[in-house]
This record gives structure tokens, C-alpha cells and sequence, in this order.
């Protein structure tokens, strides 16, 4: 699936390089899958959550947060956010 903002991965992992390896290896998943429907996101990912609209992927062991909109229709994935567990504590996930 086409991935938009991937720009965010990369700024993410030059200022926390213990994430770029964990964020490279979800970049290369999500581009690769062909999800049709959460379900399939979910066997992929097995802790990812849903929060309204938005998907939440747990990255390194819940080390960092990644949250997500995917368009099962137009097969393709936004990323909206990415940042420690710490930092994702502080937003509200459904409306970032």
C-alpha cells in the first residue's frame, strides 16, 4: 500500500535512531500488504488497535506509537503521528 508522509518516519528516526530499524521494518510491512479490512491489518500487526478512524500500531515493544489512517478503499496509508509512549499519552488519538 502506498504510504503518505513517510517524510515523518524519517525526521522521527534522525532524532531517536534506536527507532529507525523497528519504523523501517513497519514502513516495509505496510507497504507490502494488500489489506482490505482491519482484519487483515490485525494479522499482520497483532497489537494494533483502532480508535475511531485512526489505527494505532505499537512499535518496539509499545516503545513508540504510530497512528495511522488507512483507506482500505483507496488502499493506501497516512501516517498522523509517531512518538514514544510518553508523548502519545499527551494527545488525543482520535482527533490527531
Amino acid at each position: 500500500m502506498p504510504i503518505i508522509a513517510r517524510k515523518r518516519l524519517v525526521e522521527f528516526w534522525q532524532n531517536h535512531p534506536e527507532a529507525e530499524v523497528l519504523l523501517g521494518a513497519w514502513f516495509a510491512e505496510a507497504r507490502r500488504a494488500q489489506w482490505q479490512k482491519f482484519a487483515d491489518v490485525k494479522s499482520s500487526f497483532k497489537s494494533v488497535e483502532r480508535v475511531g478512524e485512526r489505527l494505532i500500531f505499537n512499535i518496539g515493544g509499545n516503545k513508540f506509537r504510530l497512528i495511522a489512517l488507512v483507506d482500505f478503499q483507496r488502499r493506501s496509508v497516512l501516517i498522523r503521528f509517531i512518538g514514544s509512549h510518553k508523548q502519545y499519552d499527551r494527545i488525543d488519538a482520535a482527533k490527531i
